[in-house]
């Protein structure tokens, strides 16, 4: 298989200078000669021509050796805890389906965010491989950025050395879905450079976010550590400029409106909306009547159901609705309600127990639950006999089975289940 050219800027540390410094920028920023780019734009850079050979990798997918990080010198192995993306990728280019993209400086188009994860979504389900040297059938690039590039509906395949033109940078606090996290590696773009859609928080701490991205070997939609596995402190929120406000996006229409508005004695239009946003996301068995304007028992049985869905508990799962309850509900990023029974283990209830149950000594029957379910879904190849009440490395690698299955790695992986975890092994 021929492996591409790469173009490649100087790095940084040939010269310090104000000037050579801007020259390496303009030149990084120009879109390359095969796309147009004047030769002139190029005279800083320098060509480096991988050639085609055994063992040769470009992106770190299944078999493939994964590149280097920037920065790091070769005494320092990768472990699996550090996944790198595959993530090397084309340059700005038009879209390649014979269409109009409209041209540099041309207005923005305006988007959604509900559209935004919607075109997230079709990639995601169509399976789309990635392959920087591939178009999809609309015309877009099938790596990190020509999928950014598409959710946006920028009418350009961009790179993650331009994205950043398209959007306002933001906190992390104030990430919504339809954003982006994005790293470009400045000194060596094809090393480590990343991008991803927020496509809402995964749990109450927001430590993991649902990611939208497009790496090897796929497009997919996984739970991530905030910001990404690797390079984390150097990824930067950003929001696209031509978003406007729609029924599922930000605005009054999802503020929340504050827990007075629920509880006992509660009878307001809010109330009506909750009940009606707990049915679509699966709670329509706690309504005989459906979702009405006075508060009830229903009401507060189908939001504790959802809270515990996310995998809270305590006082984060009492049965009223809170701002980080409410948001998931409005936005529909928040997992469904399972249904009446779902999930229910022999003998006693699938909530999760907690952690301190399954370590190395451990002995109770929320360990033999978990053996019994693992070999019911077809993860039991470790265990030569039982499964038992007591914790043993045959449960831990079962465990990190089925995790690998689910297409974690790293500290995601360990064996050691958690409210995710367990969640998905008795859904």
């Amino acid at each position: 298989m021929s492996v591409p050219v790469f173009e490649e800027y100087e790095p940084e540390a040939d010269c310090g200078c104000r000037g050579c410094a801007l020259r390496r920028r303009t030149a990084a920023a120009a879109p390359p000669v095969r796309h147009g780019g004047h030769p002139a734009a190029h005279g800083a850079r320098r060509a480096l021509v991988l050639v085609t050979a055994t063992g040769v990798a470009l992106s770190c997918g299944a078999g493939q050796a994964a590149p280097r990080e920037a920065g790091q010198d070769g005494a320092r192995a990768r472990t699996a805890a550090d996944p790198q993306p595959g993530s090397p990728q084309g340059s700005v280019g038009p879209l390649n389906n014979g269409g109009a993209p409209g041209a540099p400086g041309t207005a923005q188009r305006t988007t959604t965010r509900t559209a935004i994860i919607d075109r997230a979504k079709k990639w995601v389900t169509a399976k789309v491989p990635y392959d920087m040297t591939a178009y999809w059938s609309d015309g877009y690039r099938q790596d990190c950025s020509g999928y950014v590039s598409m959710a946006w509906n920028l009418g350009t395949n961009e790179w993650t050395g331009s994205l950043a033109g398209f959007g306002t940078k933001i906190a992390r606090a104030d990430l919504q879905p339809g954003d982006i996290l994005l790293f470009h590696n400045l000194a060596d773009p094809a090393v480590g450079s990343h991008v991803t859609i927020f496509g809402g928080w995964a749990d109450g701490t927001h430590t993991h976010y649902l990611a939208y991205e497009l790496t090897s070997p796929k497009a997919r939609k996984a739970t991530t550590p905030m910001a990404y596995w690797t390079n984390s402190s150097k990824y930067v929120a950003y929001r696209y400029k031509g978003i406007v406000s729609g029924s599922s996006d930000s605005g009054t229409a999802t503020a929340f409106p504050g827990a007075a508005k629920f509880g006992a004695g509660a009878d307001n239009a809010h109330v009506t909306r909750l009940g009606k946003m707990l049915i679509a996301h699966g709670g329509g068995r706690f309504y005989t009547q459906g979702a009405g304007p006075r508060w009830g028992d229903a009401d507060r049985r189908a939001t504790q159901a959802f809270q515990l869905a996310q995998g809270w508990k305590g006082k984060e799962a009492d049965g009223i609705p809170g701002p980080h309850t409410w948001k998931l509900l409005v936005q529909g990023t928040g997992r469904k309600i399972p249904a009446a029974g779902a999930g229910s283990a022999p003998g006693g209830t699938a909530a999760y127990p907690g952690l301190s149950h399954f370590q190395p000594g451990r002995s109770n029957s929320h360990v033999e639950r978990l053996g019994a379910q693992l070999v019911r879904k077809g993860y039991g190849a470790h265990y030569t006999t039982g499964p038992g009440p007591r914790w043993t490395e045959a449960d831990r690698r079962n465990v990190e089975a089925f995790q690998r299955a689910q297409g974690w790695n790293g500290a995601a992986a360990d064996g050691y289940p958690g409210p995710e975890t367990w969640r998905r092994l008795f859904a």
